[in-house]
């Protein structure tokens, strides 16, 4: 299983526990994205979701606040 096809659960547990990681976010749901964000706020980790162009900028605003500084978005 490569890393982009974990569970949403698994990518949460693993920014819970500290390790930054990349994450192109397509197939993926706001909400999915909003709670791995929050989880990788609990330890200040960092995460770079890829692929949010064609997201609105209140689902962006979301995930941003949930990740509490601890999320960059590219392209």
């Amino acid at each position: 299983m490569s890393f982009q096809d974990r569970p949403t659960e698994d990518l949460v547990r693993i920014a819970r526990a500290g390790a930054g990681f990349r994450l192109d976010t397509g197939g993926r749901s706001t909400d999915d994205l909003v709670a791995i964000a929050a989880a990788a706020s609990d330890w200040g980790t960092r995460l770079a979701f890829t692929g949010v162009g064609s997201r609105s900028t209140d689902e962006l605003v979301l995930i941003a606040e949930a990740g509490e500084g601890n999320v960059e978005f590219e392209g």
